[in-house]
């Protein structure tokens, strides 16, 4: 009871929150308005869950190995919904975020940037795959987009006798640049706009500022690394096209 209790004004606060956002969309006449509260809802069903659960296995490798498994089965498919499901596109959205996810945590372990823990693996390993997903995403729908809204210019190169793959380059090059503005506009504004999550946090567990900020840093090369190189690895496997997209929904 005392615990509840506890966790009473974040209750409110959340609640409070959730209804100020519905109200706004409506108001807005915004597609979905409750698409938001749901979210937020489903979150906080998941972090109980996942609270309970990492508490007893935190500690082991396996089972944080296990854990990250299904982080990473759970982002690819999320991502590959994004595009329009298809187990094509499931097969390069999670081959693209893989070798960018394994190419960075391998550095990042074998340079000794971070301990090569159970625990700081599961930390650093589930902020990579996040925000691999979130840049796949990104990348994806806007060479989708670009492709269906620019698709007499494609097929004009194509007429003039280039590859499904040189025909659609430029839209390629700025798809993956797109897809990593958030990102790169996080790093350049880290501690002047924003403190991260994992900057906070890891004052929270008792580093220094000092400690905490080398750790930040090292998240978001390491974010930004897995991200190019899915970007650029997933628009390469999307880029040879021949007939024209659906529009994404």
């Amino acid at each position: 009871m005392t615990e509840l209790a506890d966790f009473l004004p974040t209750l409110v606060g959340v609640g409070l929150l959730l209804a100020l956002t519905v109200a706004v969309l409506t108001a807005a006449r915004a597609p979905h308005p409750h698409a938001p509260a749901g979210a937020i809802l489903r979150g906080v069903l998941q972090l109980a869950a996942i609270s309970l659960v990492l508490g007893t296995v935190i500690s082991s490798a396996g089972w944080v190995a296990v854990a990250l498994l299904v982080m990473f089965t759970v982002a690819s498919v999320t991502a590959a919904r994004r595009l329009t499901w298809s187990w094509a596109h499931w097969g390069y959205v999670g081959g693209s975020m893989a070798v960018g996810i394994a190419c960075t945590l391998v550095i990042v372990f074998a340079s000794d940037a971070v301990e090569f823990s159970p625990r700081y693996a599961l930390a650093i390993g589930g902020i990579v795959i996040g925000n691999a997903m979130t840049i796949a995403t990104l990348a994806g729908r806007r060479f989708t987009a670009s492709v269906h809204d620019r698709w007499e210019e494609v097929e004009g190169w194509l007429a003039l006798g280039a590859t499904p793959r040189q025909s659609t380059v430029a839209l390629a090059r700025t798809s993956v640049y797109s897809a990593l503005i958030p990102v790169t506009d996080q790093t350049k504004t880290t501690g002047l706009v924003t403190l991260p999550g994992a900057f906070v946090g890891a004052i929270f567990g008792g580093l220094s500022p000092v400690a905490a900020g080398a750790f930040q840093i090292t998240v978001l090369a390491s974010v930004m690394t897995a991200g190019s190189i899915t970007a650029v690895l997933l628009i390469r496997a999307l880029a040879p096209v021949r007939v024209r997209p659906d529009p994404l929904v």
